[in-house]
């Protein structure tokens, strides 16, 4: 009996060994034993399943099977878990390497079967003509030689719409079409439709009561559809526009004294048929300001706050202006750097007094850091030779750092129109004293080529062809060709200009020119120059300028009509003139080509006689000053301007005056009157010739406005007073009329800024005028280049 119990015991131990020896096979038994299992029996994870002996990867083109295995969450080795083995598969479909793929178990394997996602062979866009393929394809992620997925395909679908929805194209399509190549490769093509762009069809004002809807309407960039804006943009809806108009809102209210506004909303409501949004902005005004107290505290030695005033843009009890604050804190910074003080900062102390309606200002004029130039880096220039922008500079390495002449040289190196954006940034130097300029820039092109055509009233009929590098080889030099056919004139033209001759503060420049000017029906006589000019010139300081010109010129008067006054034929035949001018300019003007507020003075001399056939010395002079009347009429586009000029010229020694070296008045000095129309005059004959003059005056006052039409018509309006007079004529005789009397031309005029050109119209009337001057009612210029 015992012997048969101890017999059933051993049969049922070996029952239970059984299915240990199935689930350790000898070779995994092997794997486990190094990752030091001991601690924990090894027959709990063999219940749950056994043990990975291998991963087999299958279907894989270009992927490594062991790049694949990396992916798995599951190695040989690890004992078998379905959760991780599932976590492995979708772990695989996240990489965004395959287009399909299965994980299962065969035995004490895993077999992981993939299914590539192609290669994108190339990108392509069809059905775009609004926006080009240069403007969509940084847009997109997907790239030649990356890997395509429908998914990713998607997603730049999206991004093309969205640059559409930027400009106003909403009903736009965009479908992604996929080409099939060999070796899994495939072309992607977005098929676009564009569709009608939704324009803003009103734009509207909520909370002004300051301004009117239609002068805001102005102030924004956003403009409302209409048949004349077929060439811009401005009335096509863009959402990131309106954070801007936001802006120009917010500015243009501080600009008029309403120091507390907020523009509280910007809002676009798509029409019904989704043509058209309209756009809503939200205006907090608040209160309008004057200026209270407006003050200047220096502490710095040697500054008198007193004198600095004169500096402050705004007086006390004017309307509050956000930016002239701005304009006086750097015109104060480059009063006090002129006066040779290298570390300057002015800080502006705003307290506004809400139950006066008043702004208490004033400006702190302190010591800034001390800081001096390390070093100044330019990038950005492929073209233009570092020395021509580092000679604009107005400091250098080693010199005090000064933000008032960081910010001339700014506008220095613009002003040179080679450059499409110019940023000088201050960076920290290798000590806490020295600081580093960056100045970025971005290189546009400097050559024309123009063929252009007009009329004006003087030339007639004309068309020009010209030439011109403005940056000849990158080294700042301007060289032009320049040649003109008109009715009236034929001019040919060639000049080259070095303005920094040697790296020095010295321009030098040469002219070439040839020209004929047939003047029969002003004058009776035609007359032809063909000569050359040296030039040079240097600047005292940042707003006077000295200039040299030596000019040896042929000149040819014929075709003098056999009925023309005798003074007049008795100026036929050719002259020699060599003459040597200087010009003394003082400019303090915002701007040279339309200039809003500062002034010009120009003093000049002409010594004629240095050789030649002529011997005279001409003194000419001229200035004008303008102020700015946005303060009165809400509006930058008024100008007030002023101008005066003179001349006056004597002969020395005993040859004889020529009649093509005295001045004529009349045309564009004097409006209301024809070219040469008022002045000395022969009244004997029967073409009443001009006779020219000796002293010549001229004034003009004119105020520039805008046009009540939309701004972006480019019309511009004027109306103006022209006062001058020209007398002492050197011939005397019967029928001579030499008068001193001022004569006066008004009347008004419109500049039209078209996609061809400029157009200019002047109607004047000769108010104040002799029985003998010929008078001009309409005065038409019209040109164009391309």
């Amino acid at each position: 009996m015992p012997a048969l119990v101890a017999n059933r015991l051993l049969l049922l131990a070996a029952s239970c060994l059984v299915p240990v020896a199935l689930a350790f096979p000898a070779d995994a038994q092997q794997q486990r034993a190094p990752r030091g299992a001991q601690t924990r029996p090894a027959a709990v994870p063999a219940a749950q399943g056994g043990i990975v002996r291998a991963v087999d990867v299958q279907g894989n083109q270009r992927i490594e099977a062991d790049t694949i295995r990396s992916y798995m969450l599951l190695q040989a080795g690890d004992p078998f878990d379905a959760d991780r083995l599932d976590r492995s598969l979708r772990t695989l479909f996240s990489t965004g390497l395959f287009r399909d793929v299965t994980v299962a178990r065969n035995g004490d394997r895993i077999r992981v079967v993939v299914d590539e996602n192609p290669i994108i062979n190339r990108v392509a866009f069809e059905g775009n003509s609004k926006v080009n393929d240069d403007t969509l394809r940084p847009e997109i992620l997907l790239r030649p030689r990356a890997v395509f997925t429908p998914q990713a395909a998607q997603a730049d679908r999206q991004r093309i719409l969205d640059v559409y929805a930027r400009r106003g194209r909403f009903a736009a399509r965009v479908e992604p079409k996929v080409i099939q190549l060999d070796q899994n490769r495939v072309d992607l093509v977005f098929e676009i439709t564009e569709g009608d762009a939704a324009l803003v069809s009103r734009v509207n004002f909520v909370g002004n009561t300051a301004f009117s809807d239609s002068r805001l309407r102005d102030v924004v960039a956003t403009r409302e559809q209409a048949w004349y804006r077929l060439l811009s943009t401005s009335d096509i809806y863009d959402p990131e526009r309106l954070n801007f108009d936001r802006e120009l809102l917010r500015r243009y209210y501080l600009r008029s004294g309403y120091a507390d506004v907020q523009v509280t909303a910007a809002t676009a409501e798509l029409s019904p048929d989704r043509g058209g949004f309209f756009v809503t902005y939200t205006i907090d005004e608040g209160v309008r300001y004057r200026v209270g107290r407006a003050e200047i505290t220096s502490t710095l030695r040697g500054v008198d706050a007193a004198r600095l005033r004169r500096e402050l843009p705004f007086s006390e009890g004017d309307w509050y202006d956000g930016d002239a604050v701005e304009r006086a804190v750097e015109s104060l910074s480059d009063a006090v750097g002129l006066q040779g003080v290298p570390f300057v900062e002015v800080r502006p102390r705003v307290v506004r007094n809400r139950d006066a309606q008043t702004v208490d200002i004033t400006f702190e004029v302190a010591e800034g850091t001390r800081a001096f130039v390390e070093r100044i880096d330019i990038t950005g220039n492929s073209r233009t030779a570092d020395r021509v922008i580092r000679r604009e500079f107005r400091l250098a390495e080693g010199d005090p750092f000064n933000a008032a002449q960081v910010r001339r040289s700014r506008q220095r190196i613009r002003d040179l129109g080679y450059f499409g954006n110019v940023e000088i940034t201050p960076q920290p130097g290798s000590r806490p004293d020295r600081v580093a300029l960056n100045t970025q820039v971005t290189e546009r092109p400097t050559g024309e080529v123009s063929l252009g055509g007009g009329f004006s009233t003087d030339a007639g009929f004309l068309t020009d062809f010209g030439i011109r590098e403005r940056n000849f080889l990158g080294t700042g030099i301007d060289a032009r060709l320049q040649a003109m056919l008109a009715q009236r004139r034929s001019q040919l033209d060639f000049s080259v200009t070095d303005p920094a001759f040697l790296d020095r503060n010295l321009s030098a420049g040469l002219d070439v020119f040839y020209i004929q000017r047939n003047l029969q029906e002003i004058a009776s006589y035609s007359e032809k120059r063909v000569g050359a000019a040296l030039r040079a010139g240097y600047e005292f300081n940042e707003r006077l300028r000295q200039s040299w010109a030596y000019t040896l010129v042929d000149r040819n008067v014929f075709d003098v009509q056999s009925n023309a006054s005798r003074f007049i034929q008795e100026q036929t035949g050719q002259t020699l003139l060599s003459q040597l001018g200087t010009t003394l300019a003082y400019d303090t003007r915002d701007s040279r080509i339309e200039p809003r507020s500062g002034y010009i003075i120009r003093l000049g001399t002409d010594v004629a006689g240095l050789g030649g056939d002529v011997n005279y010395v001409r003194l000419r002079g001229d200035s004008a000053i303008y102020f700015p009347l946005e303060r009165f009429f809400g509006a930058q586009e008024y100008v007030l301007a002023l101008q005066v000029g003179g001349g006056y010229l004597t002969p020395w020694g005993d040859r004889p005056e020529r009649i093509i070296d005295r001045f004529f008045l009349g045309g564009d000095n004097l409006r209301g009157f024809a070219l040469a129309g008022a002045g000395p005059r022969d009244t004997s004959s029967s073409t009443q010739d001009p006779l020219g003059g000796r002293i010549i005056w001229t004034q003009t006052t004119e105020l520039r406005f805008p046009l009540p039409v939309p701004s972006e018509l480019g019309l511009l309006g004027r109306a103006f007073v022209d006062v001058g007079s020209l007398y002492d004529t050197p011939v005397q005789g019967p029928g001579v009329r030499d008068d001193s009397k001022p004569r006066v031309g008004a009347g008004v005029g419109v500049s039209w800024r078209t996609p061809v050109g400029l157009i200019n119209i002047d109607i004047a009337q000769a108010v104040v005028k002799q029985d003998y001057d010929r008078t001009q009612l309409i005065r038409f210029g019209f040109g164009t280049r391309f």
